[in-house]
C-alpha cells in the first residue's frame, strides 16, 4: 500500500510540474493545461495521498511526503492567484459547464463560400427569449488553420446562447490543402450568410460579436477589424504578427510553428510577404477598430502573452476601445476544460465585455 501511495504521489508531481515547465510535446502541454485548470482538485487529492501516506508509514514515506509537498505548493499557485473578485463555482471544476437550455441545430449548409461549407447555430429557449431580435455571437474554432469543426466548444456556445444571445459557429477551408486568404474569404461569407438569415433565426445582425480561439482568433480579429459591421471582436490567444511569429517561434515549439505558419500561408515570410502581413491582425489596427478583448494565458508559449499585450498597446494607441486579461499559470488553449480556473475566468469576462458592447 505505502509504495501505491508513493506512485500517486509521484503521478501527481508529475502533473504539477508541467503546470511551470513548457511542454515540449502537445500531450505535455495538455497535462499543464489539466493541472493548472484543475488545480484545486489536484490540490485536494494531493492533501488526500499525503495524509494516507503519512498514516500508512514504511520506507517509502519520506519520498511519499517529498512528492505530495512539491505537488501541494505547485498546486496551490494557479489558485493563490486567481482574481479575488472572480465568481469561481466547485461544481464546474467538477462537472464542467452546467447543461443548459439552448436549441442546437447542426450542420446548416451556407452559400456564397468557394466550397460547401456548415454552420451550427444556438438559440435560447423561449425560458430565455425576450420580445426583440437576440444579439449575435459569431464563433471561429481553432486547430492550426488544418484542423477542426463548427461542433468545438459547444459548451461555451450554448452557455452563451443561454445568456441571451444566438451563436453561430461557423467553418472555413484548411490549410494545406487551402492557403490564405481561403480561410478568411470563407468567415466574411459566413458572415454574410448569418446577416441575410439572422431574422429567421430570431437574431439581430446590427448587433455582431466574433470570438475566436488561436487561429480562429487570428481570423476573427482581421474579419472584425476589416468589417463596419461587426460591433465587438474576442479573442482567446491569438496570433497577432504572424511574421514575428515564424522568426521568433517558441522554445520548445510543440506544434511545430514556422511549418504551421507556411502551410497557411503558403511559404516563408520573405516568399510572401504580403499575406503574412495581411494575416496579421496587428497590420488593421485603427482608430476605427470595434471594441476588442483580448484573453492570453500568463504561461503561453505557443502564443506567447507578450503579443497580446502588444496588440493591446496598438489598438489602444490608435484610440480603439481594447480590454487585456491575462489568466494567471495559464497555457495554450487552458479553457478546452471549460469549467477550470481559467476557463471560468475568461467566460466570466466574455460574459461582462459582450453585455457591455452589445445592448442596445
Amino acid at each position: 500500500m505505502s509504495w501505491l501511495l508513493c506512485l500517486a504521489a509521484g503521478v501527481l508531481t508529475f502533473i504539477a510540474s508541467w503546470t511551470v515547465i513548457p511542454g515540449p510535446a502537445i500531450w505535455l502541454v495538455a497535462i499543464g493545461v489539466g493541472g493548472a485548470e484543475l488545480s484545486p482538485v489536484f490540490l485536494v487529492a494531493s492533501l488526500i495521498v499525503g495524509g494516507l501516506a503519512w498514516r500508512a508509514g514504511g520506507g517509502p514515506r519520506p519520498y511519499s511526503m517529498a512528492l505530495t509537498l512539491i505537488a501541494v505548493v505547485i498546486f496551490a499557485v494557479p489558485i493563490a492567484r486567481y482574481p479575488s473578485d472572480a465568481p469561481i463555482s466547485i461544481r464546474r471544476l467538477v462537472v464542467g459547464l452546467e447543461d443548459t437550455h439552448a436549441r442546437i441545430t447542426r450542420g446548416v449548409a451556407i452559400d456564397g463560400t468557394a466550397t460547401p461549407l456548415t454552420l451550427d447555430i444556438y438559440q435560447p429557449t423561449s425560458l430565455r427569449s425576450s420580445p426583440e431580435p437576440h444579439p449575435i455571437l459569431v464563433q471561429i474554432y481553432g486547430g492550426a488553420w488544418q484542423r477542426g469543426a463548427p461542433g468545438d466548444d459547444a459548451a461555451f456556445a450554448a452557455t452563451i446562447a443561454d445568456r441571451g444571445y444566438v451563436v453561430f459557429a461557423i467553418d472555413y477551408r484548411h490549410a494545406p490543402d487551402a492557403i490564405w486568404p481561403a480561410q478568411i474569404d470563407d468567415v466574411r461569407a459566413s458572415l454574410s450568410w448569418i446577416r441575410r438569415h439572422a431574422a429567421g433565426y430570431d437574431a439581430d445582425p446590427s448587433r455582431i460579436a466574433v470570438i475566436g480561439r488561436s487561429a480562429g482568433a487570428e481570423l476573427a480579429m482581421v474579419a472584425g477589424f476589416t468589417d463596419p459591421g461587426v460591433r465587438a471582436v474576442i479573442s482567446y490567444y491569438g496570433p497577432v504578427n504572424l511574421a514575428n511569429g515564424w522568426r521568433e517561434p517558441p522554445s520548445p515549439d510543440p506544434i511545430g510553428a514556422r511549418p504551421v505558419l507556411e502551410a497557411y500561408l503558403g511559404g516563408r515570410p520573405d516568399q510572401v510577404a504580403d499575406r503574412y502581413a495581411a494575416a496579421s491582425p496587428i497590420t488593421h489596427v485603427s482608430s476605427h477598430a470595434p471594441p476588442t478583448l483580448l484573453i492570453y494565458g500568463a504561461r503561453d508559449h505557443i502564443v506567447q502573452a507578450t503579443f497580446g499585450r502588444a496588440l493591446h498597446a496598438a489598438l489602444t494607441a490608435a484610440g480603439a476601445s481594447a480590454q487585456y486579461v491575462e489568466i494567471p499559470c495559464a497555457d495554450h488553449a487552458f479553457d478546452a476544460i471549460p469549467g477550470g480556473l481559467g476557463g471560468q475566468l475568461s467566460l466570466w469576462r466574455t460574459e461582462q465585455f459582450l453585455g457591455a458592447v452589445l445592448k442596445r
